[in-house]
């Protein structure tokens, strides 16, 4: 049993391709070891912005002989039949065939014993072969061949059982062929020109830390996840919570190095959120945070090198571009709260929420009629608020801010909601009517929140049900299984009592010229609603029978 060790050099892979093409490459060469009876007892990847490395221990040294067979026809068949089959098979008489009983007939059979290959005449192929068939969803092509990479390629390093293994990758063209080669390159610019050998994994990987470059993207992650927290607590601060955020960095870098810098007392009056998503999104900045949750004048930045003045020119730097940033955000911020968010609304008639249902303007006065209805069936909700959170739920979608930063939709209008003097109650409204979006995020309990944040929901799943648009199999573009989860989760959740055929029918009306009738939908939304239902309860543990039983009866009385 050998070690078969890969390095792909390339320029910077793109962070989100990274773990989908670490996988990929495991399962391309998995099944191609397979096929080639060279079964290894494991594969690890890893993968950092310039490298693809894969580790496959226990290969065998040697392909196992193996017997390849063909059955042929009957013994007795005609001589034509009998001639056909012995030319296709390169033979020249019936003596060259084995005859076998299937099923109490005599067939003759060919039966051919191949011996296997040494491993290292196996594999070249096969590796060339799986790296020209990753699957990225974008790559480049080279000038004159259809031969496809994320980045270019600069080298391809194969060792075998500790010995340099030969081969080539072949590109066409003018490219021609790529040797592989028997060592890498460590830090673009930390390492110099220090050669790293690919010969064996712990070798490989010690050399390469040497060279200022961590393989391991757990390790970057463990080491950025350490920096961030001693450097915030350095100050008497803690990082504002982002794994997202984590796992891009660490796929931006391969000798990470946290460093702090100062954001300006003058951007503190724009709303956090609008902050810290202006950072996140063009910096890739970790916001930082005080005792209490307030956002702190400070974020912390993840270097690639380390430098000689201990960062300062890096973070002065940085500094200077989230300037410019953030006043592109302030100046949102000041802009938007000019108009009213009333006075918005005439500007969704022209935002089209589906070309068979209409605009967003035609959407929110469904909602709006729809929040009424259920705010009338909620205790504590406020019927007029929920109807003018309702009303106002989407004009912040044409805001500066919004437009810029679509992710903060709700977030925004109720910062604008606020501003022009609405309610407390209205503003939460506005904000937590998406809500919940998944099943971490935290479901909405005030009253008026409740009935809006239902009502937006029931609007899109009558409507999308109502032109046939239903989830297929894996396929749910419209996300109408999280809608339904959703709203269960924000009937049982708050312990409400909802005629939920009612409810259906009503948002089923708000509609002019939808393709179902309203008990065709209504029927088979309540039946999406009980298959979403079975899903929560299996996971709270409730028996399966007692699942199907209940849900049987409930059904025929909804």
């Amino acid at each position: 049993m050998a070690e078969l060790l890969i390095e792909i050099l390339s320029e910077e892979i793109p962070a989100r391709m990274q773990a989908a093409a670490a996988r990929d490459f495991a399962k391309l060469i998995g099944d191609r070891l397979k096929d080639a009876a060279l079964v290894p007892e494991s594969i690890r990847t890893f993968i950092t912005p310039r490298r693809l490395a894969l580790v496959a221990n226990g290969v065998p040294s040697r392909q196992a002989d193996r017997e390849e067979e063909r059955k042929g026809p009957r013994v007795g068949a005609p001589e034509k039949a009998m001639e056909g089959f012995l030319r296709a098979n390169g033979l020249s008489s019936i003596d060259e065939c084995e005859v076998r009983q299937v099923k109490g007939t005599d067939f003759y059979f060919v039966v051919r014993r191949i011996e296997g290959q040494d491993a290292a005449d196996a594999l070249p192929a096969l590796i060339s072969d799986a790296i020209l068939s990753l699957p990225w969803p974008k790559s480049m092509r080279w000038a004159d061949t259809e031969r496809r990479y994320v980045r270019p390629l600069e080298r391809v390093s194969v060792s075998f059982d500790d010995q340099p293994l030969s081969g080539s990758i072949d590109f066409g063209g003018s490219s021609g062929s790529k040797n592989f080669g028997t060592e890498t390159r460590g830090h673009r610019f930390m390492a110099g020109d220090k050669i790293v050998p690919v010969q064996n994994f712990d070798d490989y990987k010690a050399a390469l830390e040497a060279a200022n470059v961590l393989l391991d993207p757990a390790d970057r992650r463990k080491r950025i996840e350490d920096g961030l927290a001693a450097a915030a607590k350095s100050e008497g601060l803690v990082v504002k919570n982002d794994p997202g955020l984590l796992d891009e960095v660490t796929g931006l870098v391969e000798w990470p190095i946290v460093l702090t810098g100062r954001i300006d007392d003058e951007f503190m009056t724009v709303p956090a959120e609008a902050l810290t998503t202006s950072m996140r999104s063009h910096q890739k900045y970790f916001a930082l945070e005080n005792a209490d949750g307030s956002l702190a004048p400070r974020f912390a930045v993840v270097a690639n090198i380390d430098s000689t003045d201990g960062g300062a020119r890096i973070v002065n730097g940085n500094e200077r571009v989230l300037r410019a940033r953030l006043a592109d955000a302030r100046f949102f911020w000041d802009q938007d709260r000019k108009t009213p968010l009333a006075d918005r609304l005439p500007a969704l008639e022209k935002v089209v929420f589906h070309a068979d249902l209409g605009s967003v303007a035609e959407r929110v006065r469904r909602i709006e009629a729809l929040s009424g209805a259920l705010a009338a069936r909620i205790d504590g909700s406020d019927i007029e608020q929920a109807k003018e959170a309702a009303r106002l739920c989407k004009a912040d979608l044409v805001s500066g801010m919004v437009g810029e930063f679509p992710e903060l939709q709700g977030v925004m209008g109720r910062y604008y909601a606020l501003n022009q003097g609405a309610a407390p109650a209205v503003a939460d409204a506005i904000r937590d009517h998406y809500a919940p979006q998944g099943p971490s995020d935290q479901c909405p309990t005030a009253p008026v929140s409740v009935a809006v944040a239902l009502a937006e929901k029931l609007d899109t799943l009558a409507g999308f049900f109502g032109i046939d648009q239903k989830p297929t199999g894996s396929r749910d573009p419209y996300a109408l299984r999280r809608a339904a989860l959703g709203v269960l989760r924000l009937i049982l959740e708050n312990k409400l009592a909802l005629p939920l055929r009612n409810i259906l029918t009503d948002a089923h009306a708000g509609y002019a010229n939808l393709h179902e009738s309203a008990e065709a939908t209504t029927d088979a939304l309540l039946q999406f609603f009980a298959d979403r239902l079975k899903v929560l309860l299996r996971e709270d543990g409730v028996p399966h029978h007692h699942i199907a039983a209940v849900l049987a009866l409930s059904l025929i009385h909804i």
